[in-house]
C-alpha cells in the first residue's frame, strides 16, 4: 500500500497509552510497525471478540502468558471497554505496557477510562501531514480527496470516500447503536458538513435536518466522540469590543467533509475557502498533539459592526501567534484586516496569513504572507514562534 512507505511523525510513549483517531488514519498500520513483537489482540476479529464477550476471563488468561514488562496491543478497545479492568490490573501486577487503540471514545467514557488515570496517556493519530508525505503531497488533491491513509491507498479515491461515509453509518453508528434513528442521523450529516469552519447555529441545523435541537446536540457529541469533528473556541481578550464565544467546528479531513455531502467530484469555488481553512486547522491541531507545538488553539472575532475575524490564535505560555487562512491564489491586502485589528493585543508576537501558493511577502506593518508549503515547513522545523 502506498502509505506503508510514509513515515509518521507520531512518537511512542514509554508508558501505556490510548491511541485514538477516526477510522482510516492508519493507527493499526503504525502500531504493527512500531511494535512488531507485541502480543496483538484484535477485537475486529469477530471470533475473538465473541470469545471475550462470552468469557472475559480469556483476556486475563492471555495476559498471564505475556512476559513481564512486555507490550500488548489491543485494537478497537472501544468494542469491549470492560477489558480495561484487566489491563489496569496487569499494568500493576506484571508491569505490562498497553497500546490501546480505538476510533471512538464514547463507550470508553461510559466505561470509565479514569480507571487508568495516570497509567495510560492519550495520543491521537491524525490524517497525513505534508511533512510526512514529502514530495507526494499535493494540495489540490488533499483538498479534493483528503489525507486519510485508507483513501490514499485506494485506486479510486472518490469511491473510497463514498464507501467511507457508508461504512461510518453502518459500522460506527448502527453497529454500535449510537443513535436510535439512523435515517435522521443520515440527514443530519450533510447539513453539518455544510457548517465546516463556521460557528454552529444548532437551531438552523435542526431545522434543515428535520430533527429537534437537543437531538442535534447529541449528534454533534457523537461526531466529536468518534473523532470526526473538533471545536475551536473563541479567544477571550479584553479588547474594547465584545467578542463572540460560540465555538467554530471543523471536520478532521477535507475528504470526509466532501464524502458526507456526497460531493466527491472536482472542487467547486464555493467549497475551496472552507476546505482550505479546515486543512490549516487540522494541520495545526496535529502538530499540537504530536509535538506540543502550542498550548491552545482559538479563533478571534470582534463584536463590532465591522466584525473583524482571525481564523486561528495559537497560545504558547503568554505569547500568541495569529494566523489567517485564505484560499485565493493571489495575495490581497484586504485579507489582512482581521490580523491588523488583532494587532492591539500586546501578547501577539507574530501575525501570519497562509494562502495556497505564492511568494513569501511582508506588509509594512509586519504581517507575513506564506504559502501552505512554507507554512508546513515552518511547523515541521518549529520556527513559527519568533
Amino acid at each position: 500500500m502506498k502509505y506503508a512507505h510514509i513515515d509518521r511523525i507520531a512518537g511512542i510513549p514509554r508508558q501505556s497509552f490510548f491511541l485514538l483517531g477516526c477510522r482510516g488514519t492508519g493507527k493499526s498500520t503504525w502500531l504493527r510497525a512500531q511494535f512488531p513483537r507485541a502480543r496483538w489482540i484484535d477485537l475486529l476479529d469477530e471470533a475473538r471478540y465473541q470469545h471475550y464477550l462470552a468469557d472475559p476471563s480469556l483476556f486475563a488468561a492471555e495476559l498471564r502468558a505475556c512476559e513481564p514488562g512486555s507490550w500488548v496491543v489491543v485494537d478497537e478497545i472501544q468494542r469491549l471497554p470492560q477489558l480495561l479492568n484487566d489491563a489496569h490490573r496487569f499494568m500493576e501486577s506484571s508491569r505490562l505496557r498497553f497500546a490501546l487503540c480505538g476510533s471512538s471514545v464514547r463507550k470508553l467514557k461510559r466505561a470509565g477510562v479514569n480507571l487508568l488515570a495516570g497509567r495510560a496517556v492519550r495520543r491521537v493519530m491524525h490524517p497525513f501531514l505534508a511533512e510526512e508525505m514529502g514530495n507526494q503531497f499535493d494540495l489540490e488533491d488533499a483538498l479534493r480527496h483528503g489525507l486519510l491513509p485508507v483513501v490514499w491507498a485506494s485506486k479510486s479515491r472518490a469511491e473510497s470516500l463514498e464507501a467511507y461515509a457508508l461504512f461510518y453509518l453502518q459500522e460506527e453508528i448502527q453497529a454500535e447503536s449510537l443513535v436510535r434513528n439512523l435515517p435522521s442521523f443520515a440527514r443530519f450529516l450533510p447539513v453539518c458538513a455544510l457548517c465546516h469552519g463556521q460557528t454552529t447555529n444548532l437551531a438552523n441545523i435542526a431545522r434543515d435536518a428535520g430533527v429537534a435541537r437537543n437531538t442535534v446536540e447529541s449528534y454533534m457529541e457523537i461526531l466529536q466522540d468518534t473523532l470526526l469533528v473538533f471545536p475551536v473556541t473563541g479567544y477571550e481578550a479584553r479588547l474594547r469590543v465584545k467578542e463572540r464565544k460560540l465555538p467554530k467546528w471543523y471536520w478532521t479531513d477535507p475528504g470526509i467533509v466532501r464524502a458526507m455531502k456526497h460531493q466527491t467530484g472536482p472542487l467547486t469555488m464555493e467549497e475551496r475557502a472552507s476546505l482550505f481553512e479546515g486543512l490549516v486547522a487540522q494541520t495545526l491541531r496535529a502538530y499540537g498533539d504530536y509535538r506540543r507545538h502550542h498550548d491552545g488553539m482559538f479563533y478571534w472575532a470582534s463584536g463590532s459592526p465591522a466584525r473583524q475575524e482571525v481564523d486561528f490564535v495559537l497560545a504558547r505560555g503568554r505569547e500568541l501567534v495569529a494566523i489567517e487562512a485564505k484560499s485565493g491564489r493571489t495575495f490581497q491586502q484586504k485579507w489582512c484586516s482581521g490580523l491588523r485589528a488583532m494587532g492591539e493585543l500586546k501578547a501577539v508576537r507574530r501575525r501570519m496569513l497562509v494562502y495556497p501558493a505564492g511568494p513569501r511577502l511582508k506588509t509594512e506593518d509586519g504581517i507575513e504572507a506564506v504559502s501552505f508549503q512554507t507554512f508546513s515547513q515552518m511547523l515541521a522545523a518549529d520556527t513559527l514562534w519568533p
